[in-house]
């Protein structure tokens, strides 16, 4: 889309061309709906409309009910924060005493939003002027103050600002890139700004080698799904390595690791350590707080003679051990009626998807099955959620 035919969706014309579309595309589809409003409307204005209304059908899991008031590109709706992750992120630079955050590469506007609601001054930059109008869209369409700049991240000054975000682009017309020192603004950049009052946006999946001394990196779950890491400069970190779990919006740091996590024998009470925590290398923790040990040191499973509710695993109490090697273990899920199993697997060469149908259970029970390794011997074990 030209920033031309987003100013036009902007005015009145164009919003109302948008609302008509969302009511076509409630009982017909793209095609019909397209041919229908090209009759009174330029060809163009119609597909910026259409693709307006299917990126607010897919963005209503990150933003809400905003979501059909903003506005949206596919690749920044793709990398922009959820909202519940964006506002845990302004709520924890406020608790820090900012005041005012400068957005590097603010995208559609997703973190400026969060950061406006918390009461925060805010300022984005990007240097697609697409987004830039549409991030400045968005905090006007959510009744928020903020101002959007065009402008290279690279190069925009920085000082006065009490805190500096930067989220780089982590997409290109390629698709995603993997390289950081390819992002926009690249690595050097980011690094540079680390040094100092700043919180940059990364991918999960960020080793831990590049994360630079006196940074922490937070890894950040939402309902179970490990959504980002934050990595937070050397003026605002607080510890090395941190593993935040939404929506309890409660913490494990490294800080929470004990000297040494034993091992020990499969026990009562399992836990499953939340994806958040195992990114982070704080499975140790849970086991230190629900009073545990490990099967083994390489398997994130924590097994315990207590049951112990925790925000950072997901608990299960032991039935039984059943025989790991297919035949047996297929006799002995069918002599139990189990026709519904779900399969957990750590640290054994088993696909799931694969063996369930080979299992061929039949049956009016259900039931739980976690294969993995015990101190280097594949076993199988029932077990229920807590």
């Amino acid at each position: 889309m030209e920033v031309a035919t987003f100013e036009e969706l902007l005015t009145p014309r164009g919003q109302a061309l948008v609302d008509t579309a969302t009511g076509l595309l409630a009982t017909d589809d793209e095609l019909a709906v397209g041919t229908r409003l090209r009759q009174d409307h330029p060809a163009d204005l119609v597909a910026a409309a259409i693709g307006q209304v299917l990126l607010r059908r897919r963005a209503g899991g990150k933003f809400g009910p905003d979501a059909d008031r903003l506005w949206f590109t596919t690749s920044a709706l793709e990398q922009a924060s959820r909202r519940r992750v964006a506002d845990h992120r302004a709520a924890r630079l406020r608790s820090l005493g900012v005041r005012t955050v400068l957005d590097l590469g603010c995208g559609i506007g997703a973190d400026l939003l969060a950061y406006a609601r918390a009461g925060l001054e805010v300022i984005g930059v990007d240097l697609d002027p697409l987004r830039a109008a549409m991030a400045q869209a968005n905090l006007v369409a959510v009744g928020l103050t903020g101002l959007v700049e065009t402008a290279d991240a690279r190069t925009y000054e920085t000082s006065g600002f009490d805190a500096v975000y930067v989220d780089p682009a982590r997409r290109d017309d390629r698709g995603r890139v993997f390289d950081p020192q390819a992002q926009s603004p690249p690595w050097d950049v980011v690094a540079g700004l680390l040094r100092g009052r700043a919180v940059a946006k990364a991918a999960p999946g960020i080793p831990h080698r590049l994360v630079p001394d006196g940074v922490e990196a937070e890894f950040v779950s939402d309902d179970g799904d490990m959504v980002e890491a934050a990595l937070w400069g050397e003026d605002f970190a607080s510890t090395v390595r941190r593993a935040t779990v939404l929506p309890a919006g409660e913490s494990l740091t490294t800080d929470d690791l004990p000297v040494t996590v034993p091992l020990g024998p499969p026990a009562d009470w399992w836990y499953e350590p939340d994806s958040a925590v195992i990114r982070a290398g704080l499975v140790g923790a849970v086991a230190a707080q629900v009073g545990g040990h490990l099967l083994d040191h390489r398997i994130a499973y924590v097994t315990s003679t207590q049951r112990i509710a925790t925000p950072f695993a997901r608990g299960y109490r032991l039935v039984e051990e059943v025989p790991f090697r297919e035949k047996r273990l297929r006799a002995a899920l069918r002599a139990r009626g189990i026709g519904t199993l779900a399969i957990k697997k750590r640290g054994v060469d088993v696909v799931p998807e694969q063996l369930r149908p080979r299992l061929d259970l039949k049956g009016d029970a259900s039931g739980t099955l976690i294969l993995t390794r015990v101190r280097d011997t594949a076993r199988a074990f029932l077990v229920e959620p807590m």
